[in-house]
């Protein structure tokens, strides 16, 4: 007896290394094929959320082909999340999505059931001297890609030969028995994905040890709900303390999952039936081997055929389902905006850096605004106003540095992510656009409300002549801007030629208000100098206003990085914005 229980030791450590191990580069596996394929279709990612959100059906299309490309339908829920929580995408929109990825995720399962275990090594070794032996970025992608596809089919490996010993085991083999009670099959499945935060980990572990005859179909089945289940935590995690719309997205994702499950729980046994009549069959087998041969694909098929037919029977279903999270969901009191708070950069969508890029751009307007809103009262309140009022001014930069200072923040993070050339170039250019804005707040604050406040000090009134002539300046000034910022946010090329061409008219403007300052020297006038050099300030401050817009209109106008996808209305908002 003794002697027996070093051996029982030396068995269990092989096993849990085996299962663990294999886990865990099943899920790095997953992990890299999934990072790599967002950088090989992110631009086309974007295409497809911009142009397949219109109705439930595309939606679901849209949602279907996401969550293949991220390989996790929890993460097409939390950028859905990401997406409301920004306002780039309604509830309703949000809805045929979520439910087009629970069939975008059965790809997983469809790839894991193919027995090419023996081929991993070759995969991870054609994705290793991509990966490193090219200085290409697309080959370089792409062997991240087949790397990860190799690990994933490695740790399934793993995880069969680990489990192998379990088959002489009585209690695990009865344990195994015990998930044909489908209740108690859901329920582990539930609780293990929760807690691996991936509904992919819990079907390659169940197609593992279906392949090693450990579960019938209905268990797999079984198991396959729970999971369903299980995948709804990482969503609803995510809309903790999002907009109300937001934590709605979350909630469809648990009902729809939900009701699907409760639908086919008592129809268990005619989905087994159906999936092993359309399932290819091992007829030269017997016993054991021809479970463990079967039972793989059956699973998978039946994967599928759950979500396909939960997604064609419910998606008719998206009004009563808006409906019911309402009211589950209730409004919350209207509250004011507040101008310091970012209104789009939400960390969910750092995981995707081709949407992360668009929402900086949205941002970007959201800080344009804020200065441009400083820009169209500076004027007036530096010739005309009170003390009082020039501290206003000078306290409305708090609003636009504290928006630089979110999208700073969140350009860092964005650039710790795995981002292309392209996007480098991108994030390169937004950081440069958030610092020409905050410049011109800045110019604001500081040089032209001194000018205002030395105006008081010495009592000085400039002529409704000089006035007008710096007026005129002024209003070509804030266009240029605003139609610079227009064309950061919506990719217009000819808006920011635009600003480049009214570089002549500005000059004109500013030699004319030149020629009449220098004429206003020899008025009959107290202060005359000391006024000559307070309208001449103003000047020069707003043609220095005017070169930060060029700069940020040369960027739209090269054509080199910023080309936006996000939907139409979404810019056409954000442009309502700056023109108020």
């Amino acid at each position: 007896m003794l002697a027996e229980l070093p051996s029982d030791a030396l068995q269990f450590w092989p096993l849990l290394t085996g299962l663990v191990g294999g886990l865990a580069l099943f899920l790095f596996g997953l992990e890299q094929m999934s990072e790599s394929l967002k950088m090989i279709a992110g631009d086309g990612l974007k295409k497809v959320l911009a142009t397949l959100t219109t109705n439930r059906f595309t939606g679901a299309v849209a949602g279907a082909i996401v969550t293949a490309v991220v390989q996790s339908s929890s993460v097409t829920t939390v950028l859905v999340v990401g997406f409301i929580s920004a306002g780039l995408m309604t509830l309703t929109q949000s809805i045929g999505v979520i439910m087009g990825a629970n069939i975008g995720t059965t790809i997983t399962a469809q790839l894991i059931a193919f027995k090419v275990t023996h081929y991993s090594l070759l995969l991870v070794s054609v994705g290793f001297f991509m990966l490193f032996g090219s200085r290409r970025e697309t080959v370089r992608h792409y062997g991240h890609l087949i790397m990860g596809l190799g690990l994933i089919f490695f740790g399934m490996q793993l995880m069969s030969e680990g489990t192998e010993p379990l088959r002489s085991y009585p209690p695990f083999v009865q344990m195994m028995h015990q998930m044909d009670r489908p209740f108690w099959g859901i329920l582990v499945a539930a609780l293990f994905t929760a807690l691996v935060q991936s509904s992919s980990a819990t079907t390659g572990l169940v197609i593992t040890l279906a392949g090693q005859g450990f579960i019938s179909l209905d268990a797999g089945i079984a198991l396959i709900f729970g999971a369903n289940i299980g995948t709804c935590i990482t969503a609803g995690l995510a809309s903790i303390g999002k907009p109300r719309e937001a934590v709605r997205a979350a909630l469809v994702h648990v009902v729809f999952n939900l009701a699907g499950v409760a639908i086919w729980f008592a129809f268990i046994p005619q989905l087994s039936a159906v999936v092993e009549w359309v399932s290819p069959r091992s007829p030269e087998l017997s016993g054991l081997a021809r479970v463990a041969a079967e039972t793989p694909r059956q699973i998978a098929n039946a994967h599928t055929m759950f979500n396909v037919a939960n997604t064609i029977l419910l998606i008719w279903f998206t009004t009563p389902l808006v409906w019911l999270v309402t009211r589950l969901v209730p409004e919350k009191p209207a509250s004011i905006d507040e101008p310091d708070t970012p209104k789009y950069l939400d960390p969910i969508l750092l995981q995707t850096p081709a949407l992360a890029m668009d929402v900086v751009r949205l941002e970007l307007g959201h800080l344009g605004a804020a200065a441009l809103d400083m820009m169209r009262g500076a004027l007036h309140t530096i010739i005309h106003g009170s003390r009082q009022q020039v501290s206003s001014l000078h306290e409305l930069d708090n609003h636009v540095d504290a928006l630089h200072g979110a999208i700073v923040t969140y350009l860092g993070r964005l650039s710790q992510e795995n981002l292309s050339d392209h996007q480098s170039q991108q994030l390169h250019e937004c950081l440069s656009v958030a610092n020409y804005l905050e410049s011109i707040g800045d110019m604001i604050e500081s040089n032209l409300v001194d000018a205002g406040r030395d105006r008081i000090a010495n009592r000085l009134v400039i002529s409704k002549e000089t006035e007008a002539v710096l007026e005129a300046l002024n209003t070509e000034v804030i266009r240029a801007t605003e139609c610079a910022i227009e064309s950061i946010v919506s990719g217009d090329v000819e808006l920011a030629r635009n600003v480049l061409e009214a570089k002549s008219t500005i000059n004109a403007l500013a030699d004319k208000a030149e020629v009449h300052l220098s004429g206003r020297l020899a008025a009959d006038a107290p202060n005359r100098l000391a006024m000559y050099r307070l309208e001449s300030e103003i000047m020069e401050y707003l043609k220095r206003m005017y070169y930060f817009a060029k700069r940020i209109a040369k960027l739209t106008a090269n054509g080199r990085g910023l080309d936006p996808e996000v939907p139409a209305h979404e810019v056409a908002e954000n442009l309502d914005e700056l023109r108020v």
